[in-house]
């Protein structure tokens, strides 16, 4: 190393760190990082296996830790390439809530948008602005933004239920808000199913204009979404990267039932294998029905019923099925799409399309 370039190193190094007391950096060292040629993420491929796993530690907490001392008993699913946030992909967080009978999940409301899908139980509720919402297993529930809500357990077996909300993405904002209820529940202000008469049936009521972004339904039942999925599987060949793959709308505007998050569902004949695909969002999946194995990049998934895992963005993914299985999923997508960010790469025949 000649003394010019010993001169030059210094001079820089010592810029750097004159520059860094006044809170300023250099672009040039840290643009490829910042502006990266392809999607780079620190979220990694990862499984929960709900019931040889994640199951006992859901209700060692029930045993432990009251509905009323934790307002949301919850476990929250942490991409371990995420350490310490509380988020499964930078974007969303996702969890697992139990209520056990005779329980309430006292009232509240909250700037982030919340879904539930059903895992397990049978004829909880929750209570979305005073209009109870019947859960069963595979049902997607919406708590769209700022809405009071509240869970409970009338029956006589455990509710777990998978939460998903978009907690990173109102934080990214500084954007959150939060209220505690008056109450521990809410009242009664429509009849039960009330939404579902109104706004699920291709119908809406005459004069009626959405107040916001977020879908009317509060409840997509599963039985619905098994009836398109059949009926499409009688019909037609599947798409080659999806199978039978159909999204949940708001059906006031055709677009995701939340401005933030996505909802998809899917069918994966008997024995069959997905083309490679890829897409930005990373995706979070809940295994309603079958088995199967889900190769993300060189890391193979073995997944069964009520399992959760998550796909990281732009990494490829090849679903593969022994029997017929059906897949629910969420992601960011929403917001990806909202601000022209979303991408999707099909992989047929080792071509990109």
């Amino acid at each position: 190393m000649t003394i010019s370039e010993v001169s030059t190193e210094d001079r820089r190094n010592s810029f750097y760190e004159l520059i860094r007391k006044d809170n300023l950096a250099s672009l040039w060292q840290r643009l490829h990082s910042l502006v990266p040629k392809s999607p780079l993420t620190p979220v990694v491929p990862v499984h929960w296996d709900y019931d040889g796993v994640v199951r006992p530690h859901i209700f060692t907490a029930g045993e432990i830790v009251t509905a009323e001392e934790a307002e949301r008993r919850v476990l929250i699913l942490e991409n371990p390439g995420l350490p310490g946030s509380a988020s499964i992909t930078q974007s969303l967080y996702a969890g697992l809530q139990l209520v056990l009978p005779g329980e309430v999940a006292r009232a509240h409301r909250h700037s982030q948008s919340a879904l539930r899908f059903v895992i397990e139980g049978r004829g909880a509720y929750t209570a979305v602005d005073g209009e109870r919402v019947a859960m069963s297993p595979g049902d997607f529930v919406l708590t769209p933004s700022w809405r009071w809500h509240d869970h409970g357990n009338e029956s006589d077996e455990p509710m777990v239920w998978l939460d998903g909300l978009d907690i990173p993405i109102i934080s990214f904002f500084d954007a959150g808000f939060a209220e505690p209820g008056k109450a521990i529940t809410q009242a009664e202000l429509r009849p039960p199913g009330d939404s579902e008469a109104r706004y699920s049936n291709n119908l809406l009521p005459v004069d009626w204009k959405p107040g916001d972004r977020n879908s009317p339904i509060l409840r997509y039942p599963y039985e619905r979404s098994n009836e398109t999925l059949s009926a499409m599987a009688r019909g037609g060949d599947p798409d080659a990267c999806h199978g039978y793959k159909v999204r949940f709308i708001n059906p006031a505007t055709g677009s995701t039932p939340m401005p933030t998050i996505a909802a998809f569902i899917q069918r994966l004949p008997e024995s069959f294998e997905t083309a490679a695909y890829r897409s930005t969002d990373s995706t979070i999946f809940a295994v309603v029905e079958g088995h199967g194995q889900t190769k993300v990049g060189s890391h193979c998934i073995e997944w069964k019923p009520r399992d959760v895992f998550v796909v990281p963005s732009w990494h490829p993914v090849v679903h593969r099925c022994e029997t017929e299985a059906t897949l629910f999923s969420f992601s960011d997508r929403a917001a990806q799409e909202t601000l022209g960010l979303w991408r999707e790469a099909r992989h047929l025949n080792g071509e990109v399309a």
